[in-house]
């Protein structure tokens, strides 16, 4: 059964999901969060791509990225996979792989769902009741993005700088959104979309989706509709 094809625009953020292999820890120490932001930052730079938000959990990452050229998610991945990989082996002692199978991406919705994504990931912390205050949570982008703090990582998307007319006034709308709790049918669509690797967004959206890249989405082939057959239940894991 082929792979669904990655959805990948320039110019439209992909959220992206990467889990440890078993559910198991990728990150032991503050040198193995750190090193992975900095090859983030690289890999972001050297394949043209601009990152919006993020967060570092124990067993898993959250990325919001921008690509600005065709077919380089996979490749940012791949690169970042490979770097930290390597070096997480090499200091703890370890072999063999750290990644749960291929990672997990949906294309965005800017205007409906782009600042949603970023409440959704900065708040992984919360919901997993590691710290009460998005802002206490060290590796995520929150502080930068709601606080102002410095960040060679961060690229405001547009969503974000048309929330004031001054960063002072954009950050303090952003903490705004902060204050209540995503709904149920916002958590359900972005987690949806990620399991299936299918757009977050309205069904004009994912039309246009379709027509720039000439597939069908959930057919897995190049211009023709999907093919009948028994269905297939969800993998084992939820996101978070």
């Amino acid at each position: 059964m082929p792979r669904n094809p990655r959805l990948d625009v320039p110019g439209l953020p992909v959220h992206i999901v990467q889990r440890g292999n078993d559910r198991q820890a990728c990150f032991l120490e503050d040198s193995d969060y750190s090193f992975y932001l900095y090859v983030l930052r690289e890999a972001c730079r050297e394949r043209q791509c601009q990152l919006h938000a993020y967060v570092l959990m124990t067993n898993h990452v959250h990325l919001l990225i921008t690509p600005l050229e065709k077919r380089v998610i996979s490749l940012l991945m791949m690169d970042l996979g490979r770097r930290y990989v390597r070096y997480f082996n090499d200091m703890h002692e370890r072999t063999g792989t750290l990644w749960e199978g291929r990672f997990k991406s949906s294309l965005v919705e800017t205007r409906r769902y782009c600042l949603a994504c970023h409440r959704y990931i900065e708040l992984n912390p919360v919901r997993a009741g590691m710290v009460p205050e998005p802002g206490q949570y060290r590796w995520s982008s929150y502080r930068a993005n709601a606080l102002g703090s410095s960040s060679n990582l961060i690229t405001p998307h547009s969503e974000w700088l048309a929330l004031g007319a001054s960063n002072e006034l954009r950050r303090r709308a952003y903490r705004t959104l902060f204050e209540q709790a995503p709904g149920q049918q916002e958590l359900k669509a972005i987690r949806g979309a990620l399991q299936k690797g299918r757009p977050v967004g309205g069904k004009a959206f994912q039309e246009r989706v379709e027509a720039d890249l000439g597939i069908k989405l959930g057919s897995g082939r190049r211009g023709r509709p999907a093919a009948s057959g028994p269905k297939r239940g969800p993998k084992r894991g939820q996101v978070q």
